[in-house]
């Protein structure tokens, strides 16, 4: 399985890659031969002791990734097997940076499906949303929860967001997260209703207002937010 996600990855020698919580290293090994520019985030300061001596030509640095500073993730390639608890918040954060070359996650397979959801389906949400607006994103494979060590509770999916130019652009891409955020902060009210905060047209935008969170596409999205005065 490692291989297999190595040959997903695909690093050369030039890439700058960030490994988000490499734990025991499993991963680091071929990452540090493919490329001489690597950076490892390790919360676990057992772990970041042991990284450090076996990855001396690394960049390691002993913290939560929610605290790195974002702009550290630009121009960089990141992977990471990310933990349950902190997966939606790090992916919304590190969509906040449109440089960064590519992600390639290890997630519950739970969060790959709703990240590659479609408009009306139960997965659909703000992490569909917000991850289709900035990425394509391909679950390329399943990973069994008998691949790890201890063997956990749930199956896993290891899935490419690859950044690319969204179909129609958002004016202030804060407004649409913060559209987006609100409305499925009530996913089961209509967007009238969710986003009743704000001022919207929605004659004039040719969206039903009738609408669920979970029925609104990301055009749809953008073309709300777009829409909102705050003069």
């Amino acid at each position: 399985m490692i291989a297999r996600i190595h040959d997903a990855l695909s690093v050369q020698q030039s890439d700058k890659v960030i490994e988000i919580g490499p734990g025991r290293g499993a991963l680091t090994t071929d990452l540090a031969e493919a490329t001489s520019n690597l950076t490892l985030i390790e919360l676990d300061r057992d772990f970041a002791t042991d990284l450090q001596r076996r990855f001396p030509n690394a960049e390691l640095h002993s913290m939560d990734v929610l605290d790195v500073p974002l702009e550290s993730f630009a121009e960089r390639r990141v992977v990471g097997n990310l933990p349950y608890n902190i997966s939606t918040a790090l992916l919304i954060r590190l969509l906040m940076e449109p440089r960064i070359v590519d992600m390639h996650f290890m997630l519950q397979t739970e969060v790959a499906l709703r990240l590659a959801a479609s408009p009306g389906e139960k997965a659909w949400g703000r992490i569909s949303v917000m991850a289709q607006y900035r990425c394509q994103i391909q679950p390329l494979f399943a990973v069994p929860a008998s691949s790890f060590r201890p063997v956990p509770k749930v199956e896993s999916m290891f899935v490419r967001l690859t950044p690319r130019a969204p179909k129609h652009a958002a004016n202030d891409f804060q407004t649409y997260s913060d559209v987006v955020r609100s409305a499925f902060s009530q996913r089961r009210k209509t967007l009238a209703n969710s986003l009743s905060s704000y001022e919207i047209s929605w004659e004039r935008l040719e969206l039903d207002s009738r609408m669920r969170a979970d029925h609104a596409s990301v055009d749809d999205y953008v073309f709300i937010a777009n829409s909102i005065d705050f003069q």
